[in-house]
């Protein structure tokens, strides 16, 4: 799995214009999901993104972590984070399928619930077009990607 972190102070998701979900304070996730993950990939990815110190507290820089601050989640799932590029074209061969990769994400997704506060844990629209917009806070943006 990778994910790129990113801190923000709001962010939302829109499909056709209509509001999905949006959060305040907190992290918006891209999700990639490779053809080759399993639920050890969606243990690694969940403990490090509760855990990942990226807050100040009384001055001291990366500090604190979404659960400590009780901030909110927004994961958007992004079969584009795993490409190769061929030439100039993007292959995407080693992302998950779509009819196998709904279920994968559905699962981190409810790994994620049930490892924090469920009410702050909030998703874009999986399989549509979707329109992410956000503040990054700093910014601060961290890539991670679960070991093979």
């Amino acid at each position: 799995m990778r994910a790129i972190l990113q801190r923000v102070t709001q962010a939302q998701v829109t499909v056709n214009g209509e509001l999905v979900s949006s959060i305040g304070r907190g992290l918006c996730i891209l999700v990639g999901i490779s053809r080759d993950d399993t639920d050890k990939d969606i243990e690694y990815m969940v403990n490090k993104i509760l855990k990942l110190r990226i807050w100040d507290k009384e001055g001291k820089r990366w500090q604190t972590n979404v659960v400590d601050n009780e901030f909110e989640i927004l994961c958007v799932s992004q079969f584009t984070l795993y490409n190769i590029l061929k030439g100039n074209s993007p292959d995407f061969h080693q992302a998950m399928t779509a009819s196998l990769s709904k279920d994968f994400f559905d699962k981190f997704m409810g790994k994620l619930r049930n490892s924090y506060k469920p009410e702050l844990i909030k998703e874009g629209k999986f399989g549509h077009y979707m329109e992410v917009d956000l503040k990054n806070d700093g910014p601060v943006t961290i890539q991670l990607e679960s070991p093979k």
